[in-house]
């Protein structure tokens, strides 16, 4: 079966790099992070104007809480302030904003961030923008199996359409990964049965608009065949 899409109904990406990169330029760590927000800026607007109906961003895993004190109080601090001005105003342009993973880890004042700016955006319809924070494809689908028991199913009536039922977000279409790594690391795990997928080199801080061009364009050459 050919591809039907010329762009995917749902991009994921992997934001991979941004220590690298600010070491490849002989920068603070912590500068990589900052420039990195700058890429999830542009990248976002261009994906909302090209149309793609939803996106997630790999942004912090369950792993990165073992990074260093002082890497993930910066990072919290981005979240905080993003989630308050860029993205909250980004809502405006009809954008529904969700967090995915696990939001009871971060402090009080970063999840009352969050259930505002996905309370202030939940009934905006041109594009779902879903931010994974304390995100782990393992973590997602032990969540989903928790739901369903406490559901009361019967578990002989339990399908794929249940488990999807449960999880954080749909079927992915195309996922893409910066920083040269060729792997998943746990991101969408179940949602990614059919995904293609797109390796890319450059450090995310790197990734630009023609590049994500360059992304779409190669998804859009590829046939999806489901298995048939």
């Amino acid at each position: 079966m050919e591809n039907q899409f010329t762009l995917p109904r749902h991009l994921g990406v992997i934001l991979d790099g941004n220590r690298r990169w600010a070491k490849a330029n002989n920068l603070p760590a912590l500068e990589g992070h900052k420039k990195g927000f700058e890429a999830v800026k542009s990248i976002v607007q261009a994906v909302k104007e090209k149309g793609i109906k939803t996106l997630t961003l790999f942004c912090f895993s369950t792993e990165n809480w073992n990074r260093s004190k002082e890497e993930v109080d910066y990072l919290m601090d981005i979240f905080k302030k993003s989630l308050s001005d860029y993205f909250l105003e980004f809502g405006k342009e009809n954008v529904r904003i969700k967090i995915i993973g696990q939001k009871n880890r971060f402090s009080k004042d970063i999840k009352s961030r969050m259930e505002e700016v996905e309370s202030q955006t939940q009934n905006n319809t041109q594009m779902t923008l879903n931010l994974a924070l304390s995100y782990g494809g393992r973590a997602e689908i032990v969540d989903a199996i928790k739901k369903i028991v406490k559901s009361g199913i019967d578990p002989d009536k339990i399908t794929e359409e249940t488990v999807k039922e449960n999880l954080w977000t749909s079927d992915v279409d195309l996922i893409i990964r910066t920083g040269g790594e060729q792997r998943l690391s746990g991101f969408l795990l179940w949602q990614a049965a059919y995904s293609e997928f797109l390796f890319v080199k450059k450090y995310w801080p790197e990734f630009s608009q023609s590049d994500l061009d360059a992304a779409l364009d190669d998804y859009a050459s590829r046939q999806r065949r489901f298995g048939k």
